[in-house]
């Protein structure tokens, strides 16, 4: 009985090493491409990406071409109006952690494409960046479903941004909205550069926005945990805090100020733009 073990194990075991090392192209340098072209009828493009380092680069191209290397297979495929990228990963779903760190996926994007994207990360890591701060990636929506992964974000010009982090890490740079919303439940996200219209919705975990320019109304509101926010020195706001647990702090100077337990008001500059916070556990802090 333990020589039939033994032999079943070894055989397991030589299975799961030839599966994970070789897979025709020699040691783990598999790789594998798809693509679809773009037309004018394409509204939305969706990458679904998990325990993959990925990278999505916009270029002077007419279709969405992705490109793996490592074990698995990646998909780009047409859904009516939508284009969508997606990924499988072979082997044994305990070895994953074996894979994530050999495996990469680069997506190419056309660099005039302005219309919608929706990028879900549920582990791993994405890269997405704009050509420049004077080029960025200009979008009609952005949306970011991000799990447990890492997402970094640079030079964008968006319509509208929606960011859902229930995990994770999100670190954003150079980012021109007409509005963006930010829902934290877990993880940390950092914003630099941000301008915009700004709805923040923190259950737990960290939001930090540092704003270039303040053009619209804020909105804050912490059930739990923290949101920091950075605003320019000239900016025009009036603040109205109401707090039923936690703190709201501001270390720029308000006029006409009010401040007790459960409220704190007060203008800067003109108070043209409404800065509207609610803390019902946690901190927000405004400098």
């Amino acid at each position: 009985m333990k020589r039939i073990l033994v032999i079943f194990l070894v055989i397991t075991g030589a299975y799961i090493a030839w599966s994970y090392l070789f897979d025709g192209d020699g040691i783990n340098f598999a790789r594998a491409k798809d693509s679809v072209t773009v037309t004018d009828k394409t509204e939305k493009i969706k990458i679904d990406v998990s325990s993959v380092q990925t990278k999505i680069v916009p270029e002077d191209i007419q279709d969405v071409r992705a490109e793996l290397e490592g074990k698995g297979t990646v998909k780009v495929k047409r859904h009516g109006d939508e284009i969508e990228v997606s990924v499988k990963r072979k082997g044994f779903f305990w070895f994953n952690w074996f894979e994530m760190d050999q495996t990469s996926l680069t997506v190419y994007i056309p660099e005039d494409y302005d219309k919608d994207m929706d990028i879900e990360l549920g582990s791993g890591q994405i890269d997405f960046n704009g050509q420049s701060a004077d080029n960025p990636m200009k979008l009609r929506n952005l949306a970011l479903n991000i799990g447990s992964g890492r997402l970094t974000l640079e030079n964008f010009d968006v319509e509208n941004l929606e960011n859902q982090s229930s995990s994770g890490e999100v670190e954003m740079n150079l980012i021109d909205a007409v509005s963006g919303s930010f829902d934290v439940s877990s993880g940390r996200v950092l914003v630099k550069n941000y301008s915009g219209k700004l709805d923040a919705d923190v259950s737990s975990g960290k939001l930090e926005i540092q704003m270039d320019q303040l053009l619209d109304d804020v909105n804050l509101d912490v059930s739990s945990g923290y949101i920091g926010l950075d605003l320019p020195e000239d900016a025009d706001f009036t603040l109205n805090g109401k707090i039923s647990s936690g703190n709201i702090s501001s270390d720029i100077p308000l006029k006409e100020k009010e401040q007790s337990d459960n409220r704190l008001r007060g203008k800067h500059g003109s108070g043209k733009f409404e800065i509207k916070a609610d803390v019902s556990s946690g901190n927000i802090d405004i400098n």
